[in-house]
């Protein structure tokens, strides 16, 4: 079942380096939900997450980030990863991801803070 978030984060990498809406779109149920915080009001289904995601947008190209899977409860995946802008900072992320049978994700939450020096 590892395989499911490998899959899942590999088509997520597509979709960060692409911003194409169909990228995005086929990461998500339809009614998926999309925190960028814990607390943060989430994106609901398709609609918000692709209006989220272009607003938010990185540059092609502008990002490196590398991953691990600290744990699995079921659908749901703990992921432990490093995000590092090329011409900004570094951040420390974790993710938790709720993934329906077909392989898209019914939840996202993200938790993300700036590393030091």
């Amino acid at each position: 079942m590892a395989d499911a978030i490998t899959t899942w984060i590999d088509r997520y990498r597509r979709a960060w380096e692409s911003n194409d809406p169909d990228d995005i779109r086929a990461l998500f149920t339809e009614d998926a939900s999309y925190r960028t915080e814990p607390f943060a009001e989430p994106w609901e289904g398709h609609l918000e997450i692709v209006e989220g995601w272009l607003d938010a947008q990185d540059d092609p190209g502008s990002v490196d980030f590398e991953w691990r899977l600290l744990g699995q409860d079921g659908s749901q995946y703990f992921v432990e990863g490093v995000t590092d802008y090329h011409d900004g900072p570094t951040y420390s992320n974790l993710w938790v991801v709720v993934l329906a049978p077909d392989g898209r994700a019914e939840e996202f939450t993200e938790w993300w803070m700036e590393q030091e020096g």
